[in-house]
Order: C-alpha cells, then sequence, then structure tokens
C-alpha cells in the first residue's frame, strides 16, 4: 500500500516563502503522477500544482509564478516550493498520487495533509 507523509507546514507572513515535502513510501514512486491540493476552512479542495511522470507540471493560474513542484524520484519524494505568500493560500496542504503518468481527476493515495497558515 503507498503512503504518503506530509511535511513542512507552519506559520508564515505575507509575502514569505514555505515549502513542503511529501515522502512515498510502498510502492514503485517512480510511475505515479503526482499532485498537491489546499482544502481551507469552508471551501471546496483544490488542485494546486501537479508532475507528471515525465516531470511536466501544471498549475492554476492562482499560484502560477508562485508555486513550484518538482519530484525526486531517487529519493520517492515531492516537493512544494512555495513563495510570495498571501493570507488567501491559508488551508491544509494534501500530497497525492495516481497510478498513471499523468494526475486527473481523484487521485488513488492521500497524505494526512499539513496545515499552511500565513498571516497578514
Amino acid at each position: 500500500q503507498v503512503q504518503l507523509v506530509e511535511s513542512g507546514g507552519g506559520l508564515v507572513q505575507s509575502g514569505g516563502s514555505l515549502r513542503l515535502s511529501c515522502a512515498v513510501s510502498g510502492g514503485d514512486f517512480s510511475i505515479h503522477a503526482m499532485g498537491w491540493y489546499r482544502q481551507a476552512p469552508g471551501k471546496q479542495r483544490e488542485l494546486v500544482a501537479r508532475i507528471t511522470t515525465g516531470d511536466v507540471t501544471n498549475y492554476p493560474n492562482s499560484v502560477k509564478g508562485r508555486f513550484t513542484i518538482s519530484r525526486d524520484n531517487a529519493k520517492s519524494t515531492v516537493n512544494l516550493q512555495m513563495k510570495s505568500l498571501k493570507p488567501e493560500d491559508t488551508a491544509v496542504y494534501y500530497c497525492a498520487a495516481a497510478r498513471a503518468p499523468l494526475l486527473l481527476g481523484e487521485p488513488d493515495y492521500w497524505g494526512q495533509g499539513t496545515q499552511v497558515t500565513v498571516s497578514s
């Protein structure tokens, strides 16, 4: 069973940076597309970054240019570098994986989430 464990969340001031990491175990990491989602209180979960098995990345306009997703197949980790953070980025951030080259639709696996709070 594939397991995902996030780390790196915390409290940061507006304009600051934060790096989230997700360690993946229990499967062949290289064949899984990866993504980061977030969910703020009272809001729907949204995809903020995804990366294919071929390192092609995709972002919604809300974070494009500020967030960068990357993967390290040798370490079975996926990272999310976030800069120029805004209070509206405050949410629980989840790492997710799909047993496919591209993350489309509902992921197959989820992490437990890590809280990111951006103060104004």
